[in-house]
């Protein structure tokens, strides 16, 4: 073939590209413009609002909240308008979660949710996201950011899960100080009827029930019972619900022996936040993340829980907006 043939062969496909450009412009900025949109992505339609005026040279920032199976509305109500001064947020609401649809299909991979991420980021047309993950929220953000390194400009890690049996394991400990009785009656059931020792968080499960549970999990999460009825006046105005299917997938699949290994391929700059009284997942398991990440750095919020932007969202948005819109 010569160069003129191919000159002529890539001629109408330039043209075409050149043609199509615009649209495709013009639909990734109707899908990135302020306000709610659902989209059918990767199969499923899901929920997400875009809000902010973003500071020059500042990334998207795509919040992933936690649960599994919660939604982005506390937030969003909670710390947007602080965030939303510097930084546009897109709040992403989890398939099954929230104002998103629960699929028909069922698919609550952890997979599947991070190739929802890739397909939104694809739709949005943004070159690269920041992302800040909460709680479950941050254990999609490390799979996604492991899954595409080159797509996350920053990544902010809020109080998250990332290696079940160390984190249980701390959680037990609590048990034992804080429920003496509870953790006396399942001591010595360790082993489950296979012959295999049950998950320290397995542990929690069979000692308490009900509202003793629910109590117990309160305390580990909230230092100010005012900041929990809070936080409940805001979930109960948003009108949703958690259903428990993308939760009850997830744990079934093994959430509670799930640890991250894939550290080397997180090249981005990567903020851990850590709630100084958050014995949920917080405390010492977040110290070590962040020793672990390549390029981590560690804040505490000495006031805050497992929502440490519940107890101190102007220090939360502080750091988080610094730390995005700084010189990578």
């Amino acid at each position: 073939m010569t160069p003129r043939s191919i000159v002529a062969l890539a001629t109408p496909l330039l043209i075409a590209l050149a043609v199509a450009s615009p649209a495709a412009r013009a639909q990734s900025a109707s899908a990135l413009r302020a306000g709610d949109h659902d989209a059918v992505l990767n199969g499923a339609r899901l929920w997400y609002r875009v809000a902010g005026t973003p500071a020059r040279n500042t990334p998207p920032v795509l919040f992933l909240h936690g649960g599994p199976g919660y939604n982005s509305y506390s937030f969003a109500a909670i710390e947007g308008p602080l965030l939303e001064r510097g930084l546009r947020v897109i709040y992403l609401d989890q398939r099954g979660s929230g104002r998103s649809e629960r699929p028909w299909t069922r698919d609550y991979k952890l997979q599947t949710l991070v190739e929802d991420v890739e397909a939104l980021r694809k739709s949005l047309g943004i070159a690269k996201l920041a992302i800040i993950g909460h709680s479950f929220g941050g254990t999609l953000a490390l799979e996604y950011a492991a899954a595409h390194p080159d797509r996350v400009a920053k990544l902010v890690l809020v109080d998250i899960l990332w290696d079940a049996p160390l984190q249980c394991r701390y959680r037990r400990q609590a048990l034992e100080e804080l429920r003496p009785q509870a953790y006396a009656r399942i001591a010595r059931d360790t082993v489950d009827s296979a012959g295999v020792r049950r998950s320290d968080c397995e542990l929690e499960f069979r000692g308490l029930q009900g509202a003793e549970r629910e109590q117990f999990s309160n305390e580990m999460m909230f230092p100010d019972s005012a900041r929990r009825k809070m936080q409940d006046s805001i979930d109960k105005a948003s009108g949703l619900r958690n259903t428990g299917e993308l939760s009850s997938t997830l744990f079934s699949a093994g959430l509670l022996n799930y640890q991250f290994t894939k550290f080397d391929r997180l090249t981005m700059p990567a903020l851990v936040i850590v709630g100084g009284r958050d014995r949920a997942v917080g405390g010492p398991p977040q110290e070590v993340l962040a020793a672990r990440l390549p390029h981590g750095k560690l804040i505490e919020l000495p006031k805050g829980g497992h929502f440490p932007y519940l107890e101190e969202p102007e220090a939360f948005a502080k750091a988080v907006t610094a730390f995005i819109s700084a010189p990578k």
